[in-house]
């Protein structure tokens, strides 16, 4: 049941749709061929850049947004480029260049970075995201929006 308003999506509204990421003439990502996806705006569900790009529309609307690095994934920082010890990694870890692995910071927060090189000694990684730095194409089709109930906080 279609439950949207005249001022199209918003903050906190539960979103279904479709849509595809392409970077340089790749296709990172589409649901147009897997089924839709369901998800509640401003809840990190997907980059907050892209969630920009989806407030105000309303169901139905299909659109296609061609995204400089900074509006899509961000710019590339060579900073996030780091080199750590080996002996931080569990032994039984299977380390390969090219893959992800996942570390929990002091805060609690979750980095992914992408194993650049790697020796006896050290692994060096990115934790830039993977398409920060290029051009993205963002296409989506709103299906369906259910606002937020007013009175829940």
């Amino acid at each position: 049941m279609n439950t949207v308003t005249r001022d199209g999506l918003r903050l906190n509204d539960r979103v279904t749709l479709h849509y595809r990421i392409r970077c340089l003439e790749q296709e990172v990502a589409n649901t147009f061929e897997a089924g839709p996806e369901t998800f509640t705006l401003g809840q990190g569900d997907i980059d907050p850049r892209l969630e920009l790009c989806l407030t105000g529309l309303k169901a139905g609307e299909h659109r296609l947004f061609q995204l400089e690095p900074w509006q899509a994934f961000g710019e590339r920082h060579e900073e996030l480029v780091q080199t750590l010890p080996r002996s931080d990694f569990p032994a039984d870890m299977e380390l390969a260049v090219d893959h992800m692995v996942e570390f929990e910071v002091p805060s609690g927060e979750i980095m992914q970075g992408r194993i650049l090189e790697l020796d006896a000694d050290r692994v060096r990684l990115d934790f830039n995201h993977p398409l920060a730095g290029l051009p993205v194409e963002f296409e989506v089709e709103i299906l369906d929006i259910a606002k937020r109930d007013s009175n829940v906080d």
